[in-house]
């Protein structure tokens, strides 16, 4: 944890009013480069301790880097560095969208929500709650010919995205190894089951194949979740997959309960 703030108390003082509003034109908020890649800082530093979920996308985006960007700005005056930090990444987490409504109810369908004591996952995911860890495969936001990263280049075999993975989310693997991790998407499934194999986290407690909840995604989370039938999915949704990823998905959470008991 020590070294994530020692990352943030060197870059929010270079935080500018300028600066914030377009930060690939910031210099001082370089955090790494190589060809086409850079790597910006935005303030995505916290780690919320108390977590029993971790949900992993690929890298913030310029969207949400700027509004973290804005957000530390405006309260870094005011607010220690924690409460800072607390406050730029409750502002560029989702909330209230497509997102997390599909996210709650996959995770209710499978069980979490049972697991965690609670009749539903949405109440882990009210603004002020700790249950749930915000993260990404790569901390700090990634650009690609000035574009936000998509997955390409290969995040594990390119050294400066690996470097990330390997010291950043590492370090939140090592925190929070009693967590469920929920990747969200491929690549980054792929950089959570790095972690595994490296023996920082246990694969019983990542939860791979789950549709990514995008509304771009509703077929397919609407396959998962069994409201439409697979018979009446288009050409463009294989649902033989999700039906599988559902009913594995669901063993795997009754398992961890069979073994917390």
């Amino acid at each position: 944890m020590a070294q994530n703030l020692a990352i943030a108390r060197a870059m929010l003082p270079r935080i500018t009013s300028q600066n914030c509003h377009d930060p690939l034109k910031a210099p001082e908020l370089l955090l790494e480069a190589s060809g086409a890649i850079r790597i910006i800082y935005a303030p995505f530093d916290r780690i919320e301790m108390s977590a029993r979920l971790v949900v992993v996308g690929i890298t913030p985006g310029m969207t949400q880097a700027v509004n973290a960007l804005i957000a530390a700005k405006a309260a870094s005056n005011a607010l220690s560095l924690e409460a800072t930090l607390a406050k730029a990444k409750l502002t560029a987490s989702f909330s209230g969208s497509s997102i997390r409504n599909n996210l709650v109810a996959m995770l209710d369908a499978i069980g979490v929500a049972k697991h965690f004591g609670q009749q539903s996952t949405a109440a882990m995911f009210q603004p002020g709650a700790t249950d749930v860890h915000f993260t990404s495969a790569l901390r700090y936001p990634v650009f690609v010919d000035g574009k936000n990263y998509n997955g390409s280049p290969d995040m594990l075999s390119t050294p400066i995205l690996r470097k990330q993975i390997d010291t950043y989310l590492a370090e939140e693997a090592q925190l929070l190894g009693k967590a469920i991790w929920l990747p969200l998407g491929p690549k980054a499934e792929a950089a959570v089951s790095h972690l595994a194999k490296e023996g920082l986290l246990d694969p019983a407690r990542i939860l791979s194949g789950m549709p990514h909840p995008s509304g771009a995604n509703a077929e397919r989370v609407a396959v998962f979740l069994g409201r439409k039938k697979p018979e009446d999915a288009s050409r463009q949704t294989n649902p033989l997959p999700l039906i599988a990823a559902h009913q594995r998905l669901k063993a795997q959470i009754a398992n961890l309960e069979r073994n917390a008991a």
